[in-house]
């Protein structure tokens, strides 16, 4: 997903002369062409995550469109007072791009892990939050992204993440997508889970469960009006995600239930309130966490 998100970037970027890169000394092969381009509007600040938040403040105020690059527990966590203070309160023109969603840095352990981050970023007033979960939706933000007023938070998933969309899409922040049209069950995903739940699906589709099947890339601002449709449409909602249930697309879709008097059924799938105590890659993390597509399927099946 970053390497198509940053190829259509190059575009924009070798146009406009007010696009500036920073990294924490990461992401070094993304970034060679952008240096042919201009190496002057690429800097790499070293590892210095609050600082480099610090930096693009500072350019953004200057007039500037500022992406800052990091693997997540880093560029978010470590520089959280500085996205709050710098960034957010002052609605700054600077994009965040994480590498790593969920638990694709597997076996790197937790400290490489990002289970939380969404949680924390929708929290942030002024935020914008998207997760890509396939290229298409990847090379869409990377459009979006260069006009996009303030704040902006990309997490990114693994770049051989399977293409789940058959055609381009019209991306629109705050909207979901249709997959799979079903009936009398709903899922909602979202980044790193959109092709686990497809393959969920085809397990709950030889038990003749069939559910309608939507993408959510936008997790703030959250597509209301959608879940608003399925509630009135379904009679179980599910959603799926690669991070911890409290406080990701589970807790923002359930927001949405709770206040609009859902009567069927609901259940949040994602990891549990708890870190991983393995060492694996992805796959086998997942299947650990429970959030592997077999797992996925078992709990929708136990609860309709």
């Amino acid at each position: 997903m970053r390497k198509v998100f940053f190829e259509k970037l190059k575009e924009d970027f070798r146009k406009n002369k007010n696009i500036f890169i920073l990294t924490a000394d990461l992401g070094t092969k993304f970034f060679n062409d952008f240096k042919e381009i201009d190496p002057k509007r690429i800097i790499n600040v070293g590892v210095a995550e609050a600082n480099m938040i610090d930096i693009a403040a500072g350019l953004s105020m200057d007039g500037k469109n500022v992406y800052c690059y990091s693997i997540i527990p880093f560029l978010i966590m470590r520089a959280l007072e500085q996205i709050r203070v710098d960034i957010c309160y002052n609605n700054l023109n600077v994009k965040l791009l994480g590498a790593g969603g969920g638990m694709v840095y597997g076996v790197e352990g937790i400290t490489h892990h990002a289970i939380e981050d969404i949680a924390i970023m929708r929290s942030l007033p002024n935020m914008t939050v998207l997760a890509p979960g396939d290229k298409i939706e990847a090379e869409a933000m990377a459009k979006i992204s260069v006009n996009y007023p303030g704040p902006l938070y990309i997490r990114f998933g693994r770049d051989d993440d399977p293409i789940i969309h058959k055609k381009n899409i019209n991306f629109k922040v705050g909207k979901g997508f249709l997959i799979k049209r079903g009936k009398n069950v709903c899922i909602l995903a979202t980044g790193t889970m959109l092709n686990s739940t497809m393959i969920a699906i085809e397990i709950l589709n030889k038990q003749k469960i069939f559910p309608s099947f939507f993408s959510i890339p936008t997790i703030k601002p959250i597509d209301k009006s959608l879940i608003k449709k399925c509630i009135n449409e379904y009679k179980s909602i599910f959603t799926v995600e690669e991070h911890n249930i409290i406080g990701g697309l589970g807790s923002a879709v359930s927001e949405i239930i709770s206040e609009n008097r859902y009567s069927g059924k609901f259940k949040r799938i994602g990891v549990s309130d708890k870190y991983s105590t393995f060492v694996g890659d992805v796959e086998y993390l997942r299947k650990k966490m429970n959030i592997n597509p077999e797992k996925i399927a078992s709990i929708i099946l136990k609860s309709i």
